[in-house]
């Protein structure tokens, strides 16, 4: 077997070990756990579980496809700014602006404090502290991921559809649900699909707000109940969720076919005047405001606040941690990544395409999920060197691999692998096999192809995969926080600690620092939407 295969299929199978070892807890389940799991516990997860992805799955649509119509096929004042600007939510973690709006809007926050001042009650406002401030919270924060997809859609589509829906008697609006909105769906549901798998693997959001799920379960079973088998099952009910909801999704769009219909131009753009365009520029800095602009400067205030008494030699250490990680992990991510890449293109046969839609599967399972999956095993590795040390030398070695970097980076490799595989794959495909040939004739190939003609031209992929899984490595919580080595603190480490003490302002400083670390992609996908506008 050539060795670019031979590596692509040990990086898959390193991706599905974790799951078919949470999966296996379904052939062995220990009685008592799961009678109690499904008696007292299962029915409000499945019910919280479910209200949250309906509600987000309905919410980031709404918003997401409404301005991603509005930025792409109208022109309104303001409409340059917004088409990039309204991806800046990405670089805020979800958790942060959990913890910023609860602050805001919670009994003790300014709003109630204000309205009982002016009303002499607030007890008719909404609690943010519910499923619906949850849903909104989520929302704002994962809107993008349609945005971004839907408005690349709307763009491509070109007039010449809805010129045929208007020549048919459709009027604009008519055109818009009959013609534009079927011709984009798989590029909003694509966008749905990662907005939904972000919330299925959430951790740091529901914990602000007090709102069970699996990921929450499986952390309090693991760690306050402590019982490895306990968070096995949940997690391998969790998987099964994700596994139906992706197949949902493709029997849902299985028979449809789409058609490019050309492209859309500015000149196109259907021009909103008077109270319409001011309409759709209110609406577009509401959404603005409240995804980014007033979440990132609450941070600033409360950081500049506490900084002089709170910052010390700790945060260092924080910041050192998260940074290591992130590189760490993403050096590692991005040579598998290239991996795959490059074995794909070498192989053009089933089996090898298989291997690698295989291997990039990871994005899809939860945090909490590979955490179980990927301690499982290494307990079991480690109970092993523990019984031969004793065998051959006669003393107890203590745990060699829990607690170590060993657990945490394969579950960031099987977690955003497919992250660092998607820049680099299309970056690959820009790259022509008459170049492959050209090379080949003055006696180029394997390696030494790899090293003088692809590398130097997948440079802008490589950097690109690597700035996104580095900023996904920094903001993961559930992973960093059930499997770091002790004290081994992060800045999201940190941020769930004073989080969950209430501590907002002291929570701020190291959520500041993830929210500059994450504009580093958007930026990237700033100036890659910027040429599509």
């Amino acid at each position: 077997m050539d060795g670019w295969r031979l590596a692509a299929f040990a990086i898959a199978l390193l991706i599905v070990v974790p799951l078919t070892v949470v999966l296996a807890s379904f052939l062995s389940p220990e009685r008592e756990i799961w009678r109690h799991l499904a008696e007292h516990v299962l029915p409000g997860l499945l019910a919280n579980t479910f209200k949250l992805v309906f509600g987000v799955a309905a919410g980031v649509t709404l918003l997401g496809v409404s301005l991603a119509w509005l930025t792409a096929a109208c022109d309104f004042p303001g409409r340059k700014f917004f088409s990039w600007a309204l991806l800046l939510p990405l670089a805020v973690p979800a958790y942060v602006t959990a913890f910023v709006f609860v602050a805001w809007l919670d009994f003790t926050g300014p709003v109630q404090t204000l309205l009982r001042t002016a009303f002499g009650s607030s007890a008719w406002f909404p609690g943010i502290r519910s499923g619906g401030g949850l849903v909104l919270v989520m929302t704002l924060a994962l809107y993008p991921y349609v945005y971004l997809l839907a408005r690349n859609a709307f763009l491509t589509q070109g007039r010449s559809a809805l010129e045929a829906a208007q020549s048919l008697g459709c009027s604009r609006a008519e055109g818009f649900f009959r013609v534009a909105l079927p011709m984009a769906r798989p590029w909003i549901m694509g966008g749905l699909m990662l907005a939904l798998m972000e919330t299925l693997a959430d951790f740091g959001t529901v914990a602000v707000f007090n709102y069970d799920t699996f990921t929450t379960a499986i952390y309090k079973t693991w760690f306050g109940l402590f019982s490895l088998s306990g968070a096995s099952q949940l997690a391998s009910v969790l998987v099964l969720l994700v596994f139906a909801l992706i197949l949902l999704e493709q029997l849902s769009r299985s028979r449809l076919r789409y058609a490019q219909a050309g492209r859309h131009t500015q000149s196109e753009r259907i021009r909103l005047a008077g109270w319409r365009g001011w309409l759709a520029s209110g609406f577009a800095a509401t959404v603005l405001l409240s995804a980014f602009v007033l979440p990132v400067a609450q941070l600033v205030l409360w950081s500049a606040s506490v900084f002089a008494q709170d910052f010390d030699e700790r945060y260092l250490g924080f910041l050192w941690h998260s940074l290591s990680l992130g590189a760490i992990a993403a050096g590692l991510t991005v040579a598998c990544a290239l991996v795959l890449v490059y074995a794909q293109r070498r192989h053009t046969d089933p089996w090898t395409r298989i291997v690698v839609r295989i291997a990039t599967l990871g994005y899809a399972v939860p945090g909490p999920v590979l955490a179980v999956g990927i301690i499982i095993p290494l307990a079991w590795l480690d109970n092993q060197l523990i019984h031969l040390s004793k065998a051959w030398f006669g003393h107890n070695p203590g745990l060699l691999l829990q607690g170590t970097l060993l657990v945490m980076l394969p579950a960031y490799l099987t977690r955003f692998l497919a992250v660092g595989y998607n820049p680099v794959e299309s970056a690959m495909q820009r790259i022509t096999r008459n170049l492959d040939e050209a090379a080949r004739t003055f006696g180029v190939s394997g390696l030494q192809m790899l090293r003088r003609v692809h590398l130097p031209m997948l440079r802008g992929g490589l950097f690109s995969a690597a700035a996104l899984v580095f900023v996904d490595v920094m903001k993961e919580m559930p992973i960093t926080l059930m499997t770091r080595p002790f004290g081994w603190d992060t800045l999201a480490v940190r941020i769930f600690e004073m989080t969950s003490e209430g501590e907002w302002e002291r929570a701020a400083l190291p959520a500041v620092a993830l929210v500059l670390a994450g504009l580093l992609p958007i930026a990237l996908l700033v100036r890659h939407t910027e040429t599509n506008s």
